[in-house]
C-alpha cells in the first residue's frame, strides 16, 4: 500500500528541512527522487546523503531557481533524461522574504512572495501534467500552510500565497481528476527548520516556547517522511483536491 518502487520523483526545494525530509521519505520507501534547489553543491550533498540512507542509488541533483520559468523546464527535460517519467511532483520550494505588518511589504517582496510560491508552482505542474494525462496516472503534492487557514499579523502575505496554493490544487484536481491524476496540498505549521527560524527562535538562537500547539512542541521535519509517503502512495488513491494539515493540532483547536 505504501510501496513507491519504480516510482520517480520531482522535489524542489529539497535540499533542507521539510522538502528535504519528504524526498527521504519518498526515497525509503522506493522511489528515486530528484533533489532540486537553487545550491547545487547542497543538493549533490542531500542526494549523497539519501543514497547512504537507503544503501543503495535512489537520489540524484538537478539544481534549479524556481524563479525561472527556463530553470524550471531544464529539472524536468534533466529528470526525463536521467530518470525517465515523472510520476510524483513534489512542490515544495516557497519564499518569505517579509516578516511584519501587511502595510510595510515592500512592492517587490509581495510580488516575489506570490510569484514564487504560486506562479511557480503553476508552471511546473503544467509542464509535468502532460505526460501524467498521456499515461492516465500521477500525483502532485503542493505545499501550503496551515497559514493557509487563517489571517497573520506579520506573515500576511505569505499566508495569502499559501491560501491561493489550496485554490491551485483545488482547481488541477477538478481539472486533472477524470484522467487519474491526484493533487493534493501538504499544510505543515512550523517545524524547526532554518525557513521558519524567525518563528521558533529568538535573536539568541534559544528555542521560543509554543503557546497555541495541543502537542506543546514544534514539528521535527523527520515527521514529514512518513506524510509525503501516504500522499504520494496507493493508500490515498481515492484523495485529492484536499489540504492535509499536520501542525500539532493548531487549525482545528483554534
Amino acid at each position: 500500500m505504501f510501496d513507491l518502487t519504480g516510482k520517480n520523483a520531482v522535489l524542489t526545494g529539497s535540499s533542507i528541512g521539510m522538502g528535504r525530509a519528504l524526498a527521504e521519505g519518498l526515497a525509503l520507501a522506493g522511489a528515486k527522487v530528484v533533489i532540486s534547489s537553487r545550491k547545487g553543491d547542497v543538493c549533490e550533498d542531500t542526494a549523497a546523503a539519501i543514497n547512504e540512507l537507503c544503501g543503495e542509488e535512489r537520489a540524484i541533483a538537478i539544481p534549479c531557481n524556481i524563479g525561472y520559468k527556463e530553470q524550471l523546464q531544464n529539472l524536468v527535460d534533466e529528470t526525463h533524461r536521467q530518470l525517465g517519467a515523472i510520476d510524483i511532483l513534489v512542490g515544495n520550494a516557497g519564499v518569505n522574504p517579509f516578516y511584519g505588518p501587511s502595510a510595510e511589504i515592500p512592492d517587490s517582496a509581495f510580488d516575489k512572495t506570490l510569484s514564487s510560491n504560486i506562479k511557480s508552482n503553476h508552471w511546473l505542474c503544467h509542464m509535468v501534467l502532460p505526460e501524467m494525462v498521456e499515461r492516465q496516472d500521477g500525483v502532485i503534492i503542493i505545499t501550503s500552510s496551515n497559514g493557509a487557514y487563517s489571517p497573520s499579523l506579520m506573515l500576511g502575505t505569505y499566508a495569502i500565497s499559501k491560501a491561493a496554493d489550496l485554490a491551485l490544487v483545488r482547481n488541477l484536481a477538478a481539472e486533472y481528476g477524470q484522467y487519474n491524476i491526484r493533487v493534493n496540498a501538504l499544510c505543515p505549521g512550523v517545524f524547526k527548520t532554518r525557513f521558519a527560524a524567525a518563528i521558533w527562535q529568538d535573536e539568541d538562537g534559544n528555542e521560543i516556547p509554543t503557546v497555541d500547539v495541543p502537542l506543546q512542541r514544534y514539528g521535527d521535519p523527520e515527521e514529514l517522511r512518513g506524510v509525503g509517503v501516504f500522499l504520494a502512495s496507493k493508500a490515498a488513491s481515492f484523495m485529492t483536491g484536499q489540504g492535509l494539515v499536520i501542525d500539532g493540532g493548531v487549525v482545528m483547536v483554534r
